[in-house]
């Protein structure tokens, strides 16, 4: 019972999901119309991406990265602007989860080292803001962007047009944000030096390319996804098990759930009514509780205005901790470490996500 108890912790949108999609299978008994539920191209990309990023985390990439900035760093307001920013530009490229997995631990031993611990909630809270607004620029920077980008059928240029001011927005406030953190000088940082692992690097930085070609829909995804299995059942087999499977079990209870909504006639009529020019609002709303993946693939069937959906699970990752699976993950990660104060991280992470919240939405109203 403990252990299942535990995992219902670790893994709660997953066990809801799952319990969703279950529910609904009473009221739409399985059928051969089910099959049309899957979108299995952004299941493919989603497990690719997730693969080939462990990989480049194993050839070194990212530590090297992070290493070679923050040792330029002369106080804390610095570094954590450094931390900041490399959550929030590679979040682009490795999605916001993974960029906070890669620099939230980092963090901690950097911080440490300098003797600032004190500073490590502030710090952790921006970085966590930081991979969601960063990650709403590109169709991979984040699950609910990859399918949007494919069930609307999204070119790459018409994304960024919608995704580009307020992700430039959210980059001056979040710079803005840093200027709260002090300017004590910092002790030099004398990490462990790094080494890169130059051939795996070259691996998967060309299926990583693959996989962003795919995304703007120059290779086939079945192409795109043999290829990434093939390559690494050859040369790297172990990584085939790296991906989140927790998270791809999430989407497919959901394909499942959403599409035995969209088949109830009352709840058709309903969503539908209610989306119905508040599709941001709703969006940004459903976000809060039951997370911006789940609110993105349960919408879209009842809404076109894909723009504002777009926004809406966006911004809509601020806000409550369970907004966003990233955040959830930073929460874990702050909570792990000695002398954790998570009653003040969630305060602090309340009042900035709040206010950048309420910023954004005004600017998105503007828009």
């Amino acid at each position: 019972m403990k252990k299942i108890a535990s995992f219902f912790k670790q893994e709660p949108v997953m066990v809801i999901s799952v319990l969703a999609a279950l529910i609904s299978c009473f009221f739409v008994p399985p059928d051969a119309e089910y099959a049309a539920y899957f979108d299995f191209r952004t299941l493919a990309l989603l497990y690719a991406l997730m693969v080939v990023v462990a990989g480049l985390r194993k050839a070194g990439t990212f530590t090297v990265l992070a290493g070679t900035l923050c040792k330029q760093a002369k106080s804390v307001r610095t570094i954590g602007m450094t931390l900041v920013c490399l959550c929030f530009f590679t979040s682009m490229l490795i999605t916001n989860d993974v960029a906070l997995l890669t620099f939230v631990p980092f963090s901690v031993v950097v911080l440490g080292m300098a003797g600032r611990k004190e500073d490590l909630i502030r710090i952790v809270v921006l970085q966590t803001v930081a991979a969601n607004l960063g990650s709403m620029l590109t169709p991979v920077g984040n699950p609910q962007n990859l399918y949007l980008y494919s069930y609307y059928k999204y070119s790459f240029l018409d994304f960024l047009r919608v995704t580009f001011p307020v992700w430039l927005l959210s980059l001056a406030l979040l710079l803005g944000c840093c200027l709260f953190l002090p300017k004590a000088p910092l002790t030099a940082f004398d990490g462990k030096k790094q080494e890169l692992n130059f051939k795996t690097l070259w691996l998967y930085l060309t299926l990583f390319l693959v996989c962003l070609l795919t995304v703007v829909r120059i290779f086939p995804w079945p192409v795109m996804l043999l290829a990434v299995v093939l390559v690494l059942l050859i040369v790297d087999r172990k990584m085939l098990l790296k991906a989140d499977f927790m998270l791809l079990f999430t989407f497919v209870a959901f394909f499942v759930f959403a599409g035995n909504l969209a088949r109830i006639r009352v709840i058709n009529d309903l969503l539908q009514t209610l989306l119905a020019g508040k599709e941001y609002w709703t969006s940004l709303l459903a976000s809060q509780v039951i997370s911006n993946v789940p609110a993105a693939l349960l919408l879209s069937g009842f809404t076109e205005n894909a723009r504002a959906l777009l926004l809406g699970v966006n911004i809509g990752a601020l806000g409550t901790p369970i907004a966003s699976l990233a955040s959830l993950i930073s929460l874990k990660l702050y909570s792990r470490t000695s002398d954790s104060r998570p009653g003040k991280f969630l305060l602090e992470f309340t009042v900035f996500n709040v206010l950048l919240l309420i910023l954004l939405s005004l600017f998105q109203m503007i828009l």
